[in-house]
Formats: structure tokens, sequence, C-alpha cells
């Protein structure tokens, strides 16, 4: 069940976590070895990529680090063909960059703006733009698309152009699932809820003036299930939608978030 012996797996944002806790790409990727993945993992601090590859190798796992910046297409046509001359394909995409800034259309400058969209859209794109190509040769594939609960509806915080950025990848995926259907590639999206990550220490710095208790205490409230989930639950659901398991799934979202959106605050 859920299998990807033989298969290559190319993740961005792979050095996610840390000292702090578990971070997303940090638990999919590990996952994704733990089912027999061979990982390629991107990001743009090599010292918490080669922090991944020790957990995955820890566990005779493989899986290669290589250092870049998503919103760099120069960068990522590189490690694009730097997976391909080390493990001859790619089988599984996984596009997990994600970063809010706050402040609403008024507030968020031009250049926090566009950095926003660059981050969490146009890497997914560049991504796509050079790996759907090898996918088609090697006859298919999958891609799961990291999104936020943010592109579904206001969670109560100001971040105008995460929110706009997470929803156009989900619309994104959907279009590009049915361009790709009859070529063998599906595609989908992860929509995460509130997460407790190592992440949320940063949030609270910048949402709730460093308290992070108070801060930890709100996000589980808003949670119909009376708490956050973490980074395992985005794993396990991100693994499904790779797997042949999910053969037939393409062009969804499936969201992760305890019952937030479900609900009216």
């Amino acid at each position: 069940m859920l299998s990807l012996e033989g298969k290559v797996v190319f993740i961005t944002g792979f050095g996610s976590g840390g000292s702090e806790g578990w971070g997303n790409g940090q638990a999919i990727a590990t996952l994704c070895a733990r089912q027999g993945g061979q990982v390629f993992g991107l990001d743009r601090d090599r010292e918490a990529a080669e922090r991944t590859v020790s957990l995955i190798q820890r566990e005779s796992g493989i899986s290669v680090a290589h250092v870049c910046d998503v919103t760099d297409n120069d960068e990522v046509a590189a490690a694009v063909f730097a997976c391909q001359a080390h493990f001859g394909r790619i089988d599984v995409l996984i596009n997990n960059v994600g970063r809010s800034e706050r402040g609403g259309p008024a507030e968020l400058s031009p250049d926090q703006w566009r950095e926003q969209i660059a981050t969490n859209l146009d890497s997914a794109y560049y991504c796509c733009h050079h790996v759907l190509p090898l996918m088609e040769q090697v006859g298919g594939g999958a891609v799961v698309n990291v999104s936020s609960v943010a592109g579904l509806r206001y969670i109560g915080k100001d971040q105008v152009g995460y929110a706009a950025a997470k929803a156009a990848l989900m619309q994104m995926t959907q279009t590009s699932a049915v361009i790709y259907a009859n070529r063998g590639i599906r595609m989908n999206c992860v929509v995460p809820g509130l997460m407790h990550t190592p992440l949320v220490q940063r949030l609270a710095d910048k949402y709730a003036d460093g308290d992070y208790e108070g801060f930890v205490a709100q996000r589980n409230a808003q949670v119909p299930m009376g708490y956050m989930g973490d980074a395992w639950d985005v794993a396990h659901a991100a693994l499904f939608l790779v797997s042949d398991e999910a053969r037939y799934v393409t062009g969804q979202s499936l969201v992760v978030d305890g019952g937030l959106t479900c609900r009216t605050p």
C-alpha cells in the first residue's frame, strides 16, 4: 500500500523543520523515502537540506540535497537537470514551498506582493514547466502542490498576497490537471489548515507580538477538532495523492484542516 518503490521524488522546501520539530517538506520527504521513493530535495538553505538528507539516510532511505532558489527559473532548470543526471527520471513532483507576509493591499508593498507571488505561485509554475515534459517522456507521473486554506477563505490574518497566490495555485493545478489528464500525469493539491510546525513560532512573532503560547491557544481554538494538525498530517495526504492508490484522482484539492473551513466563525 502507498508504495513509491523505484520512483524518483522531486520536492521543494525540503529543509523545512529542524531542531524545533518537523516541517511539512521534511515530513513529506521522509515519508516518501520510507515508502521506497528516491528523494531529490531542493532548499535554499544547504544546512537545512543536509539535515533532512541525514534523517532519511539514518533510516536507510535514498536522498540527495540540491541548493536552489525556486523563485529563479534558471536555478530550477539546473536543479531538474541535476536530478535527471543523478536518477535518470522524475516520477513525482511535490511543490511544497510557501511563505506568508503580513499585510492587506494597502499595507503590502509592491515588492512584498511580487515576492509573495514568486514564492507561493511562480515557484510551482517553474517546477511544472520543467518537470512535466520529462514526466511525459517516461509515460506519466504525479504532482502535488501544497496550497493553504488561506486560498479558500479568510482565516484571521491579513495576508492578501499569500492568500491570492495560494488560491491561484489551486486553480493552476485544476486547469493543468485537465490538460495533462490524457498524458498519464495526475495533478492535485493538498490544502493544509492550521498546522503546528516550527513555522508557528515565526508567525507568533509576526502576528502576535511574540506571544507564542497565546498564539498557539488561539489557533487551536479556531479548529473544530480543538487542536492544530502537524506536518505528518500533510505528509500522509501528499503520499496518498502521489501513490498508485490515487490513480483515478486528479484536479482535486484535499483539505487537511480539522474542519476549519466547514464552519463560520
